[in-house]
Formats: C-alpha cells, sequence, structure tokens
C-alpha cells in the first residue's frame, strides 16, 4: 500500500498542533515535567519521544481500523464497556480542564507579554476559536499547516543561539536540587500519557476520517519525530534561563533574551500554537457530547467555552502545576492498555 505523503504531512501536522498547546508552546509545561531536573529531564524527553512515536501511531491506526468516529468508541475498544465509559467521562472533566488552562495560556500572552487585559485575551481567543471550528476539520488542518512549521523554525533557532553561549554544556549537564527530583522518573510517562490521553479528541475523529493505514502510520512516525525535537530545542533553550520556573512563558523571556529582534513574531507563534490546541480541543469535545445530546454545534462549543472561560480566570501557572500533573498520572492507565492492546498489521 503506497503512503500519501500529503495527509501524512497533515496528520503529522495536527498531531504536533495538538500536543504543542498552551504548556508546551509557553515553555511552562517542559518545565515543569523536564527542564527544572536538569539532565535528567533531557534523559526523560527522548523516553518521551519514544513513546509519542510509537504509541501516537499505534492509536491512530487503532482507531482508523475500528472506524471509531470518537474517543468514546477507542477507549470502549482498549478497556470494555464498563472502564471505558469511566474513563470517557473522566476524559470530558480533562477536556474541559485543558479548554481551561489552554485560555489561561492564552490570556497569560495577552497580560505578561502584550501588556493587555487577560479578559480581552481570552474572548479574542474564544471568538476566533468558534469561526474556526465552524469550518470543521478543514479549518483544524489549515491552522496547524501554518503554525507548526514555525513553531519547529523557531525552537530550532533558540537551540543554535543557545549552544554558542559560553556555558551551554555545563548548564545542559547540571543537576538540580529538587526536592520532588524522583518525579524525573515518572515524567516521561505521565507527560507522554496525558498527551496522549487528551489527543485522543482530536486525532481519533481526524484518523477515522483519513482512513488510510500506511498515511496514517507515516504521520504518527512525523508528528512523533517533530515532538521529539522540539521538546530537545526547547528545553537546551530553557536551562539557560535562570529562575526558570518564575516565569509563566518562559520560551517568550528565552527569546527576547537570546533574539530579541524575532521576538513578536515568536509571540505570535506561541498565540497560534495554543489557540490549535484550544480549537482541537474543543472540536474533540463537541464531537463527543454530540453522542450524548443532539444540539447544534455552535450551542455545544459556546456551552464549552463558557464553562472553559470560567475555569480561565485562575492563574495560568497554578493551573498547569497542578491539574497537569495529575492528569497525566491518571492518564498512565490508559498508556499502558494502548500498548498491552495488539495490532494487526494491514498489507
Amino acid at each position: 500500500m503506497k503512503t500519501n505523503w500529503a495527509a501524512a504531512f497533515q496528520i503529522a501536522a495536527v498531531y504536533v498542533g495538538t500536543v504543542v498547546g498552551a504548556g508546551f508552546a509557553t515553555g511552562r509545561e517542559i518545565v515543569e515535567f523536564f527542564s527544572r531536573f536538569g539532565i535528567f529531564g533531557l534523559v526523560g524527553i527522548l523516553m518521551s519521544g519514544y513513546i509519542f512515536i510509537f504509541m501516537g501511531s499505534k492509536m491512530m491506526r487503532i482507531a482508523a481500523q475500528i472506524e471509531a468516529k470518537s474517543y468514546q468508541e477507542l477507549n470502549e475498544y482498549l478497556f470494555g464497556k464498563l472502564f471505558g465509559t469511566m474513563l470517557n467521562l473522566f476524559m470530558l472533566i480533562m477536556l474541559l480542564g485543558v479548554c481551561a488552562v489552554m485560555l489561561s495560556g492564552a490570556g497569560a500572552v495577552f497580560e505578561e507579554q502584550l501588556g493587555i487585559s487577560k479578559t480581552i485575551g481570552v474572548l479574542i481567543t474564544i471568538a476566533i476559536s468558534l469561526l474556526t471550528i465552524l469550518r470543521g476539520i478543514k479549518g483544524l488542518f489549515a491552522i496547524n499547516i501554518i503554525v507548526v512549521p514555525m513553531m519547529i523554525v523557531f525552537s530550532f533557532m533558540l537551540m543554535l543561539i543557545s549552544m554558542q553561549l559560553p556555558d551551554f554544556w555545563e548548564r545542559v549537564a547540571y543537576i538540580p536540587y529538587a526536592d520532588d527530583g524522583w518525579k524525573a522518573v515518572i515524567a516521561p510517562f505521565s507527560y507522554t500519557a496525558l498527551n496522549l490521553a487528551l489527543s485522543q479528541a482530536v486525532l481519533v475523529p481526524v484518523a477515522s476520517d483519513i482512513k488510510d493505514d500506511q498515511s496514517i502510520k507515516w504521520g504518527g512516525i512525523l508528528g512523533g519525530a517533530a515532538l521529539t525535537l522540539i521538546l530537545i530545542s526547547s528545553h537546551v533553550a530553557l536551562v539557560m534561563l535562570p529562575d526558570v520556573e518564575s516565569y509563566n512563558i518562559p520560551m517568550a523571556v528565552v527569546m527576547k533574551t537570546l533574539a530579541a529582534s524575532f521576538y513578536w513574531i515568536f509571540v505570535f507563534v506561541i498565540y497560534g500554537e495554543i489557540l490549535t490546541s484550544v480549537v482541537g480541543n474543543a472540536f474533540g469535545l463537541e464531537r463527543q457530547i454530540r453522542q450524548y445530546i443532539n444540539m447544534p454545534a455552535m450551542v455545544t462549543v459556546s456551552f464549552i467555552f463558557v464553562i472553559s472561560y470560567l475555569a480561565s480566570m485562575i492563574n495560568y501557572g497554578t493551573l498547569l502545576s497542578y491539574m497537569y500533573p495529575l492528569f497525566g498520572y491518571v492518564s498512565l492507565g490508559f498508556i499502558i492498555v494502548l500498548w498491552m492492546k495488539p495490532f494487526r498489521e494491514q498489507k
């Protein structure tokens, strides 16, 4: 079976755009799970990259194989009816929580980088998201195809600039003290489990729409590899920033310090990546809720954004620090079952 490379690159872009949300693009998530652990964080990123490549591809191929239209059908296939239903209910809560984190991150970009009210930033993001979602899956592809390549280019640029700094290798190899250093061992698994569990909302319907197994397989591999490279390049830039844990948007601070002339373009890219995740999560939630309640898409998405808006008023850093690790630990069961589930190779 020949690979449709155009479809594979589209899937890879959506995969990257879904995972690279508010926490990833701003650098806050990378700091929380990896960079604050120094060299052990880099080892954790390499482990995460392997999981992203292997498990992301497998998840999408299984979804297409069983013709799952939403993450509900995939979870029921993996866990059975009872446990699948329980996980789906928890996923609804998780996705609403992550939508709130994304909106809060968008508000933080406006407030911390542009000096504009957080509330205005959140409302602008909701308005753009609604317009994009109305275009359906084409809108999702379009926004990712534009933003994802820019994110990769800027991540590599920051890494190359960081490598020229005099104390680069010392900072990369540094082992900082952390009271919860044991989390460095769990981080690669909880981080990928969190992101793969959440990305079901977007990747399952996308894989089912594409259908072609080889395109899905290579889309997952390319997307996972791109995520790994972005993680590595972002990490080595972040470890050069003193007191990196004190910033809500550390990647923007790194850009302002190392390449100030590109700063405003990079802020736009960060915002674009946050927007892709807001759109992706709301898109997946709307697909899921539609299976329970038959309402117009605009009504459902508006309801999702009202709840997310209220929760997004909590401080962005606080939301991410508590919710993401908790969701990651709970999502470990998903990734273990996905790994154990046999896959029938197609010829």
